[in-house]
């Protein structure tokens, strides 16, 4: 990336998905045995699928762009499925391999949680490899805390690796109730 070409971020569209899907495929695969099947890594429709059913649910999918081309992408999904969990929302963050410690996170980062909050969101919730300290530190950056660890939970460049839970609150968080349900 040249500083002479602006990072753009903006909803992401479904002439993005081959490029996000390049990016995404990169690190899901990096570290994991060539053995282990990745029949589970999405094929371009179905991205599109899930942007789709993202939208319809008033939830945030971005990507950016510097000289037209995708750098990155991020997203966030329900935190849980259940009624109860319904402003709360994890949210993933991949850049390009080429574009890594670029800034590209620093850009998606800050418009997702502006996306988030603009959508009624009250809490956002991130899941870091505990060896990722350049996403740990642009999480804190943003107000994220840890708030735990989720030990062993993934296996990866021969090793174990832990989770780190980090969460921010979005608006007014969990200190008032939301508009819509005043009164009940």
């Amino acid at each position: 990336m040249t500083n002479e070409q602006p990072v753009v971020v903006r909803p992401s569209r479904d002439s993005d998905v081959e490029a996000m899907l390049a990016i995404y495929r990169h690190h899901i695969r990096r570290g994991i045995e060539e053995s282990v099947d990745h029949s589970g890594t999405p094929e371009p429709e179905d991205l599109r699928d899930r942007r789709k059913n993202l939208r319809s649910h008033r939830l945030p999918h971005l990507v950016a762009t510097c000289g037209g081309e995708v750098v990155g992408y991020a997203y966030v999904v329900l935190f849980r499925k259940r009624p109860a969990y319904r402003y709360a929302v994890k949210h993933s963050i991949y850049v390009h391999k080429d574009h890594l410690h670029s800034g590209i996170g620093r850009r998606l980062l800050p418009a997702l949680i502006e996306a988030c909050a603009a959508a009624g969101y009250r809490q956002m919730i991130a899941y870091i490899e505990v060896t990722n300290l350049p996403s740990i530190q642009l999480h804190e950056a943003h107000s994220f805390r840890r708030v735990g660890v989720l030990e062993a939970v993934g296996f990866k460049f021969g090793r174990w690796t832990d989770s780190l839970l980090m969460q921010r609150a979005l608006g007014t968080g969990g200190t008032t109730p939301p508009a819509d349900v005043e009164g009940e």
